[in-house]
């Protein structure tokens, strides 16, 4: 197998040292082309997880997103759901044909408010059989480190899925597989609106106490909206344990970690900073804050039971003060 990645934040970064310590070559797309001269020469990211070095042997890095493309079998798409579009939308409809994509976007495509399987269904004519997902519950900086953790790959074809999750098997890491394709791309949309929640209440001074019984409401909001979903969604009929790791071990690790991006954004929005300010000190981009948008309109349809998501979008993005949507949501809790 050819592998592509594109993207090249802290994530795709991981995930090139994962398929790299494994022994695999990547074709490897970076929109910078001074960043590709300085990797090449410095044999590292010097932007995102600079402690991770790399055999340049293994790496063929290219800002031509089209060679890398051609050139891959199965492409992991792993930039930032914001940027998704304006990356692949110079790509011809038959950019993909006979291709496998691996999805590591962790967020709905905010300008039109879909999951990435159905932009490229729309615009590329992308089968879902041909599509997965790599989630977690896994941090960058924890890959960087080689701490064991947990990668989820999920997929409509069950043998595909295992084939391609056994290329990422590591001392470090161990893979999950599962079918449920749609659900846990939403889990990684949901967990991270929670996650930002978590870091408003630790903003907000609430304690250790609140936190859990605000994590295990958050769970069980969870659960509402995977059962408000359409039938289709799941494609292959199978009961799913909304305990598994993929659904809740990443709400808590997203909701308690320190490397959590959305746990730190809260956090500054509890504290009194305005969502413009939080984004210029985090200089990263927390997928929670699009994803409370994205939710709340996609709920319109589905009219599942998620108040606690409801209000942390209030408080983003209509300007409902922290603590004020915080007393909401304590009367929410049991």
């Amino acid at each position: 197998m050819q592998f592509g990645i594109i993207g090249s934040g802290s994530w795709a970064t991981a995930i090139a040292k994962i398929l790299t310590d494994n022994g695999n070559t990547i074709h490897w797309w970076i929109r910078n082309e001074e960043m590709i001269g300085l990797m090449q020469k410095r044999k590292h990211n010097p932007q995102y997880l600079s402690s991770v070095y790399f055999n340049p042997q293994q790496l063929v890095l290219s800002n031509d997103l089209a060679q890398v493309v051609a050139s891959s079998n199965i492409l992991v798409i792993a930039v930032p759901s914001a940027y998704a579009e304006s990356v692949l939308e110079s790509l011809p409809e038959d950019a993909f044909k006979g291709k496998k994509i691996v999805s590591a976007i962790k967020g709905i495509l905010p300008n039109i408010n879909v999951l990435l399987n159905d932009y490229l269904s729309n615009k590329f004519k992308f089968p879902l059989s041909d599509y997965f997902t790599l989630l977690g519950p896994c941090h960058a900086e924890e890959v960087a480190g080689e701490k064991l953790s947990y990668l989820t790959f999920s997929g409509i074809q069950e043998a595909t899925v295992f084939d391609i999750a056994r290329h990422f098997e590591t001392e470090y890491i161990n893979t999950v597989v599962n079918q449920d394709v749609i659900g846990v791309q939403y889990a990684a949309v949901l967990k991270n609106i929670y996650a930002l929640g978590a870091g408003i209440a630790h903003g907000l001074d609430y304690g250790d106490n609140f936190l859990s019984v605000y994590i295990a409401n958050s769970a069980n909001e969870m659960s509402q909206f995977f059962k408000s979903l359409p039938a289709n969604s799941n494609p292959s009929n199978k009961e799913i344990n909304y305990t598994a790791s993929v659904y809740l071990g990443d709400l808590l690790v997203t909701c308690y970690s320190l490397y959590s991006r959305n746990r730190t954004f809260g956090n500054m929005i509890g504290k009194g900073y305005s969502v413009k300010a939080a984004h210029l000190e985090l200089s990263m981009v927390a997928e929670g804050y699009n994803a409370s948008k994205c939710i709340f309109e996609t709920n319109k349809i589905l009219q599942a039971e998620i108040p606690i998501a409801e209000t942390i979008y209030q408080i983003l993005w209509k300007q409902l003060p922290a603590a004020e949507g915080f007393k909401k949501i304590e009367g929410y809790l049991f």
